[in-house]
């Protein structure tokens, strides 16, 4: 990768969004937004996922496909662009209090110089975005051979200049016990099939219920992921999950997307725009479900969205 600067990669197109280049890759942000709902089921937008979605020559490759030909030598500094890119492509959405959700392999960056070099380069992306060091969640993914040393000190990096901290895939396993207590994240992901499965009877909703409150005792928020239908939504607002995201939601849409549209911040002067999630289309595995060659993944797709019409 040339030079050793992440933002010589970076480019600003013509619709506002913004792109980044590796070899013969272009790579674009998608962002898919993280919900809270009150008790009548209106939905707000609380924070966006960052998710890359490369292209070469203009056609779609799956991010599955697309890292694996990143060189050795340029991993960190890919780890570190994608980041950037999502942190610029939120930033410009010009939201006041919306977090972003981005993905981090702390096992990228070992010594202390590399974890120091890439928080700077956080807090200098964040900075030129416009956006708060408390806007910006670090979501941890856990490796297999990264130390309980190494994350910890990674953390305590993050945490020292403001940045928030999650874990993903929790399903409540000794080993998910374990990052809770290394971590003490502000932020809980449920691991979503293990979700899903309990969500289908009773014993397994109230135990969800148990966690949701006990972790919220601890000041720590859930997010239940991977939602696939409106009957999974309702039964999270009766357990009272803080946090939702998945398809029966919203999609993910390429930046700069259509959630202001769609989704206006609830400090606008009409509460009428915020939407009921009753109003949001049934889940449809033809409509919702990612192919290789859908919009979703097109350079050139703008402001499709699957939600309603209707509003209040």
């Amino acid at each position: 990768m040339a030079g050793n600067s992440v933002f010589s990669n970076l480019r600003n197109e013509e619709d506002g969004s913004w792109t980044a280049t590796y070899g013969a890759f272009t790579l674009h942000s998608a962002l898919q937004p993280i919900f809270s709902q009150d008790e009548e089921g209106y939905l707000e937008i609380q924070a966006f996922e960052g998710l890359i979605r490369p292209t070469r020559a203009g056609e779609p490759v799956r991010p599955a496909e697309f890292f694996p030909q990143v060189a050795g030598q340029d991993s960190a500094l890919i780890d570190s662009l994608c980041r950037t890119l999502h942190i610029f492509n939120t930033g410009a959405l010009r939201r006041s209090n919306a977090k972003l959700f981005m993905n981090f392999h702390p096992g990228l960056f070992v010594t202390d110089a590399d974890i120091h070099r890439e928080v700077e380069m956080i807090k200098l992306a964040t900075r030129e975005a416009g956006m708060t060091a408390d806007r910006i969640v670090c979501e941890i993914t856990h490796k297999e051979n990264d130390t309980a040393d190494m994350l910890a000190h990674f953390v305590v990096e993050l945490r020292k200049h403001g940045f928030r901290i999650a874990i993903d895939e929790y399903g409540a396993d000794e080993r998910d016990l374990d990052r809770l207590q290394l971590m003490r994240p502000d932020y809980v992901k449920f691991e979503a099939d293990w979700v899903k499965d309990f969500l289908e009877n009773s014993a397994g909703s109230a135990l969800l219920r148990h966690m949701v409150k006990q972790l919220l005792e601890q000041g720590i928020l859930t997010i239940f992921e991977g939602l696939e239908d409106q009957r999974q939504v309702d039964i999270c607002r009766n357990l009272e999950v803080p946090l939702l995201q998945g398809y029966a939601l919203a999609r993910p849409q390429l930046a700069p997307t259509s959630f202001n549209d769609d989704f206006p911040e609830a400090d606008a002067p009409v509460r009428a725009a915020l939407r009921p999630t009753a109003d949001l289309e049934r889940y449809n595995p033809e409509m919702h479900m990612p192919r290789a060659a859908t919009a979703t993944y097109s350079p050139v797709a703008r402001k499709t969205t699957a939600f309603g019409k209707r509003m209040r």
